[in-house]
């Protein structure tokens, strides 16, 4: 599988962040992606939802600085070119909505996804030079 914005640096931490001993830690795609710092974190109980801010203290900043730096030449090189994938008209109706750095975070927060999902069942992902 490939991801637009992971290369081997980001291959390597993302394995190491979901894949080495603290898959068990998360039980859902979003608790890994608050653990990184791109959602909010959450403060609930009995019910009732609190989301608190995205915030700066996270365990593994650098590894979010690479995910949304990826992102964002992602997101650029998306803006640029006519659309060819499902994906690309995503990004231009958010990039419209939002702006490019809102896009710029909501891209790694759906690749983190997909990387705890791949992680979870076992299947291999290849980086994308």
């Amino acid at each position: 599988m490939k991801i637009e914005g992971v290369g081997p640096t980001n291959a390597v931490n993302l394995y190491i962040a979901l894949g080495c001993c603290e898959l068990g830690v998360f039980k859902k795609a979003r608790d890994a992606a608050a653990c990184v710092g791109l959602t909010p974190i959450q403060h609930s109980s009995g019910g009732k939802v609190r989301l608190g801010s995205i915030g700066k203290n996270i365990r593994n900043s650098s590894l979010r600085a690479n995910l949304v730096a990826g992102a964002m030449s992602a997101v650029n090189q998306a803006v640029k070119r006519d659309s060819r994938t499902k994906k690309d008209e995503w990004i231009k109706g958010l990039v419209e909505r939002r702006g490019k750095w809102c896009a710029a975070v909501a891209m790694p927060t759906k690749q983190l996804e997909r990387h705890f999902r791949c992680y979870a069942t076992e299947l291999n992902i290849k980086q994308s030079y």
